[in-house]
């Protein structure tokens, strides 16, 4: 058995349901899991791996639930920069068609590298399109590689244009292929014993791009086998116009009709969600992903966030994919959400404490992990820290943790994933981040280009 000590942290955050902040805060742990959590004078003294936190701030690490890990290789195409979300997957959807395994995979350890400097601890990455040898084991060897707690999701697309679907015929696939990949991926990835690091998600796309059938079929043998489901629902008005012309429902209605409710169930996005839907989502435990800056970035929308966690729906947040937000900073999408919140409903809107909330708990909750979200004994040893000295928080030293969201987003200095060091002295532990950045352009130019 290892040990690890944090110790003497300048304030120790733990989100536990007590909101405890603990000045002078440690942790002690066991293996890969938390067994102290404290005031560093009531901790143990010693142990095999010890870091003295003076000058950090301790928070559990941050939870994304939704992100497309290989639009890294599209930020900002020009032709991309400016239009809505049909407009802008129509212009994408013929270079994605060129993604190769290899670029899949670089683009991964790209992603996951910037989430996991920003503070994030858990992704769920949705990969719906696989074109060539692309398989979502690409990115699983990233996530390995890194040392990232990762829920990859297994997407999927089956309604091509001549079938009245948005995506070109030449990215969707073989429902029947769809499903056996399913069973393959599972039998080889998933781990659903407390403190894994890998577990699949089924997730067909959206409702304007996986048919009917495939989406009953997938909710169906997702709950046979015990695993959650994932889709993106209600980001912009034309999927609602869509939904009400081929189906004669809102989106949300359909997604009843067809078995996608549920505490084992989450949206991306949900920007399109009335008064009786949100209550719907709240009754029956379905959570949702919130994209501030994707949203604001494709000009989809306000997502209702302060009526949803009012209403006690599952509330957590993503960065969504890099070419609709053009960035993976989970600390920066936090401030995001805080912001966007106050715009419409006032100062008193959302908290940074209740940004961070959704950051962390909000995000284990969705992802049906009962092991992660806060700083407690029995919880996974997910942790980060940044340094309160830097110019950043020069003069917010009154509110650490508030000045975490309401000051200019940094990285970490500090990141531990079930109890190993992943990056010290905001550094990624042994990764090489500089050729990973040459070999990801030089595979984007290549993408772009051949288009």
């Amino acid at each position: 058995m290892s040990t690890l000590l944090l110790k003497h942290a300048d304030l120790l955050v733990t989100m536990d349901d007590a909101h405890r902040r603990i000045p002078d805060g440690g942790l002690y742990v066991r293996d890969n899991v938390i067994a102290q959590v404290g005031p560093t004078a009531e901790l143990p003294a010693e142990a095999d791996v010890v870091l003295d936190a003076h000058g950090m701030i301790v928070l559990p690490g941050l939870i994304n639930t939704h992100h497309h890990l290989y639009q890294t290789l599209t930020r900002a195409l020009p032709a991309a920069q400016d239009v809505e979300l049909f407009d802008w997957l129509r212009t994408l959807y013929p270079i994605w068609a060129r993604l190769t395994g290899e670029a899949v995979y670089v683009s991964a350890l790209t992603g996951l590298a910037e989430l996991l400097l920003s503070g994030c601890t858990t992704v769920s990455d949705h990969l719906y399109i696989y074109p060539n040898d692309a398989r979502l084991d690409h990115e699983i060897r990233a996530a390995q590689e890194l040392g990232v707690r990762f829920h990859p999701c297994r997407g999927s697309m089956s309604l091509g244009q001549s079938k009245g679907g948005l995506p070109p015929d030449s990215v969707v696939e073989d429902e029947e292929a769809i499903l056996r990949d399913y069973e393959r991926v599972v039998a080889a990835y998933h781990d659903p014993q407390p403190y894994a690091m890998c577990r699949i998600v089924i997730a067909p796309c959206s409702p304007f791009s996986v048919t009917a059938s495939l989406m009953r079929q997938s909710a169906a043998w997702a709950r046979e086998h015990g695993l959650t489901l994932h889709t993106h629902l209600a980001e912009t008005l034309d999927e609602e116009r869509f939904c009400l012309e081929k189906f004669g429902v809102r989106p949300l209605a359909l997604m009843q009709q067809l078995d996608w409710v549920g505490a084992d169930v989450w949206y991306a996005h949900a920007v399109y969600m009335n008064e009786d839907e949100i209550q719907l989502m709240a009754a029956t435990g379905t959570g949702m992903s919130h994209c501030p800056s994707s949203n604001m970035r494709l000009g989809s929308g306000i997502a209702p966030i302060r009526e949803m966690r009012d209403a006690g729906v599952r509330v957590s947040l993503a960065v969504d994919g890099s070419a609709s937000n053009d960035s993976s900073h989970m600390l920066a999408e936090a401030r995001q959400a805080m912001l966007l919140q106050r715009v419409t409903k006032g100062a008193t809107a959302m908290s940074a404490e209740e940004a961070l909330e959704i950051a962390t708990r909000g995000g284990a909750s969705v992802l049906g992990r009962d092991d992660l979200g806060s700083l407690e004994p029995g919880k996974a040893a997910d942790f980060v820290a940044w340094r309160l000295d830097a110019l950043d928080y020069a003069g917010a030293q009154h509110d650490p943790l508030a000045a975490l969201v309401f000051c200019a987003p940094r990285y970490v200095d500090l990141a531990v994933i079930n109890g190993r060091v992943r990056v010290w002295k905001g550094e990624i532990v042994g990764f090489d981040l500089e050729r990973t950045i040459a070999r990801h352009n030089e595979l984007s130019r290549r993408l772009v280009a051949e288009s």
